[in-house]
Formats: structure tokens, C-alpha cells, sequence
């Protein structure tokens, strides 16, 4: 199994969560949101521009920055 971060998921892909960046300013948001350890996250779609990106993420569907997307990481 592989490494990376979120923002490199295309629409389709699945992964599950193994952590979040350190200090990240949103990071207390993105726990509360449900971006914890194990959690499964698979990418819908991108906006026609690439951002922002709609997630599923247990049964709730939202969208995010693909900036802040990278401060989540994942593993295929």
C-alpha cells in the first residue's frame, strides 16, 4: 500500500486517512469534520477549474480546497 495526500486522489479513487499535517490552521475543523485515522474518503469530483473537490466521507458529501487537502494523508 502506498502514501500520499488527498489532493492527489482523482475522482473515482478511494483511500483511508492516516493522519493530518501538524499545525495545520484547519486541522481541528477537518477532525470535527470526521478526517480521523482509518476514516474512509473517496473523491467525487473535481470543480471544472480543479478546485474545489467534492468528497464522500462516510455518508457525508462536502467540498474542499485542494490546498487544504493537502494536509491530509491517505493510503490506497
Amino acid at each position: 500500500m502506498s502514501e500520499t495526500t488527498l489532493d492527489t486522489l482523482r475522482p473515482g479513487e478511494a483511500a483511508h486517512i492516516i493522519g493530518l499535517t501538524p499545525g495545520h490552521p484547519l486541522r481541528r475543523r477537518l477532525m470535527e469534520l470526521g478526517f480521523i485515522r482509518g476514516a474512509k474518503v473517496s473523491v467525487l469530483r473535481t470543480a471544472p477549474m480543479g478546485d474545489p473537490v467534492e468528497l464522500r466521507l462516510g455518508g457525508t458529501e462536502l467540498a474542499l480546497r485542494r490546498a487544504d487537502l493537502e494536509s491530509v494523508r491517505v493510503r490506497l
